[in-house]
């Protein structure tokens, strides 16, 4: 089988995934940023799907954010007040940041007149240390409650590592995919990347891996064709415009490594196996996180990983993809630029939200980054 042939197996309009879930009878649960325990949704017979990361008109939203709020969060409240989510048989909203603090209030607040259920998923800021997973632990053991309730079905600890070793499996072949996907940036074009990596957010994970071992098998057999464009390493917190992704086309760019909360952010830890306590396992898992801006972290890893990641890959430069009003990543992106041009690495940081129509001042930005590099 062709590689285009099994990439167009990943480019599903997420639409036709809801549809294909309702058609099987399956319960979906809507999942916000980020790292939270889809593995409990799984095991539960409901499909995880992140509601996070569309583009399009912000309107309502406006009435309950100010204008200078995540464009992230807003476009989540927007589909939840004009319908788009009401396929939803339930909600789970983490408290990572102070933006998702008061998502999570609104999006309660109106789906309790819809009768669709709220899961509060609470996360200790001191992650590391023995209190923090028995916190989290006992969160987690909160939502598989709420879960049961929803699905009808009882969540056993062989269920749930049932699933941690389904999402392990597919996290390894992901992390596989972007060593692959480095190598041949011919085929694996920035678009590309980006939908293989983001749909697992939306398809059924059995599915996905079946696939993604099809994609790799084919990549390990293609013969590498030198690239002659610019390597780069991305991150942020979503980079999956199309026009963006675009414009990393048209200027010969290749991602060959990334740190994006959407993509390699969610897959490069593994949870615990064969620990006997599966829901621990999860909650011990978000204290072995490094580097995610929404996390706490003291000493700031995030920057070292990336100058690790252009060493690895030969990346040519960076550019760091600024989600408008995020925070957590403007807090970072000074101790980052510092750490960068210590090491003399090249970067660039763009500013990107989710109502962007015009792209024309980032396709400046990166036309003369990439003439720069």
């Amino acid at each position: 089988m062709s590689i285009s042939t099994i990439l167009n197996k990943f480019d599903i309009k997420h639409a036709d995934i809801i549809k294909k879930y309702q058609e099987e009878g399956k319960k979906i649960i809507g999942c916000s940023p980020i790292h939270l325990p889809v593995e409990l949704v799984y095991a539960a017979g409901m499909a995880p799907m992140g509601i996070w990361g569309s583009y399009g008109e912000i309107a309502r939203a406006k009435e309950y954010f100010p204008a200078f709020y995540c464009s992230i969060v807003q476009r989540i409240m927007e589909m939840v007040l004009d319908g788009t989510l009401d396929v939803l048989s339930g909600i789970m909203v983490s408290t990572q940041c102070d933006s998702l603090k008061a998502l999570g209030q609104n999006i309660k607040r109106v789906y309790k007149e819809k009768n669709i259920p709220y899961i509060h998923v609470a996360m200790a800021q001191h992650r590391k240390i023995e209190p923090g997973v028995d916190f989290n632990e006992i969160q987690y053991r909160k939502v598989k409650a709420q879960l049961e309730e929803i699905s009808g079905n009882e969540i056993t600890d062989e269920k749930i590592e049932e699933a941690i070793k389904l999402y392990n499996k597919s996290k390894v072949l992901m992390q596989e995919f972007v060593e692959l996907a480095a190598k041949h940036p011919d085929v694996i074009t920035p678009s590309w990347r980006s939908i293989v990596l983001v749909n697992a957010n939306y398809m059924d994970r059995a599915e996905y891996t079946e696939y993604l071992e099809e994609l790799n098998a084919a990549l390990r057999e293609k013969e590498v064709v030198p690239w002659k464009g610019v390597k780069i390493v991305t991150t942020g917190i979503i980079t999956n415009s199309h026009s963006l992704n675009e414009i990393f086309e048209e200027n010969d760019m290749a991602i060959v490594e990334d740190e994006v909360a959407q993509e390699s952010r969610q897959f490069r830890t593994l949870v615990d196996e064969n620990t006997g306590n599966p829901i621990r396992a999860l909650a011990k898992y978000l204290g072995d996180i490094e580097g995610c801006s929404l996390m706490y972290d003291p000493d700031k890893l995030r920057a070292d990983m990336i100058i690790d990641k252009v060493k690895k890959s030969g990346a040519d430069g960076v550019v760091y993809v600024q989600a408008k009003f995020c925070d957590p990543e403007e807090f970072d992106y000074p101790i980052f630029k510092k750490a960068l041009e210590k090491e003399g690495i090249k970067l660039v940081m763009i500013e990107t939200d989710q109502q962007m129509t015009n792209f024309e001042q980032a396709r400046t930005s990166l036309q003369t980054f990439a003439e720069m590099l």
